[in-house]
């Protein structure tokens, strides 16, 4: 069994990162800058933003953080969106989600210009992403792309399943590996919570991406032995052991399925590395085409 890992790989990407964001600043520009804006108090959230302002600044990227109260209007937040689509400063910039209930979060993901959308959510970007055109790309798909690629996991006439529909997550993989590319050509099945017997299309899986929100989803009598299993899932489980007061785990049982499979990805250390580093490639690539536009 091979462990996929996030970590060491999102590592190596951060290094080409750098050196691509120290040229930039070595031609006399400014550095790419990443901005997120961040509503309301929850914990998840914060830590993932802080995480990319982490990541941002240790591969040479400028980051900043729109903090707001959850109280925050609807066209207040509008109008900071408006605000970032007009400052030459910021790069590329996203509006962490989940909103507050009062706020349209597609609303506000269609104000946000295409060409600062790094998050690939805007329908410009989903839509250009279903042509084959050259897009941002939703960051969680692109780094689970990233990985298959890099691990060189074959996936041309592979039937792969996919346990989720969103549009963060399981629409936008299900597109990209149903294209005529590498990684790609596959056979791609997608299940949802309306599928009835999802097991008999799991079993049936050569690659199997994981994205239902629910802890443990997949146990090994779910999987055919030699599968690749990709888990986006991501949960907080109280345990006394750890500092924090939790450990993470994903929708897959590891220990059960691990057994079972060629390759897999790890609940922490897995995809959510690779979704960060996705992020910043979307600002680098939105940096070097602002900078071209400017020239």
């Amino acid at each position: 069994m091979k462990l996929l890992s996030g970590k060491e790989l999102a590592a190596t990407i951060k290094l080409e990162i750098a050196k691509e964001a120290a040229e930039i600043i070595d031609s006399g520009a400014k550095a790419p800058h990443l901005a997120a804006v961040l509503v309301g108090e929850d914990p998840a959230s914060q830590t993932y933003v802080a995480s990319k302002e982490k990541n941002s600044r240790e591969v040479g990227m400028m980051s900043s953080i729109y903090r707001y109260k959850e109280d925050i209007s609807e066209r207040e937040l509008l109008e900071v969106v408006d605000f970032l689509n007009v400052d030459e400063e910021i790069d590329g910039f996203i509006v962490q989600l989940p909103l507050p209930k009062h706020i349209d979060e597609q609303k506000v993901i269609e104000r946000i210009l295409p060409s600062k959308d790094i998050d690939g959510f805007h329908p410009v970007n989903l839509g250009r992403m279903m042509l084959g055109l050259p897009a941002f790309l939703p960051a969680t798909p692109m780094g689970i792309m990233t990985m298959l690629e890099r691990y060189d996991i074959e996936t041309a006439g592979k039937h792969c399943v996919v346990l989720g529909r969103s549009h963060i997550v399981g629409t936008p993989i299900s597109v990209l590996l149903s294209r005529k590319a590498n990684p790609g050509n596959c056979t791609v099945t997608v299940c949802h919570s309306f599928t009835q017997d999802i097991a008999s299309y799991t079993r049936e899986a050569d690659i199997l991406i994981v994205a239902m929100g629910k802890q443990h989803f997949v146990k090994g009598d779910m999987v055919k032995k030699g599968v690749v299993v990709i888990d986006v899932g991501m949960h907080r489980v109280p345990d006394e052991t750890k500092k924090s007061g939790f450990r993470l785990t994903g929708d897959v049982d590891f220990e059960e399925v691990s057994k079972k499979c060629s390759s897999i990805t790890p609940v922490p250390g897995g995809v959510g590395p690779m979704t960060i580093v996705s992020l910043l490639q979307n600002t680098l690539k939105a940096a070097k085409r602002s900078r071209e536009v400017g020239k």
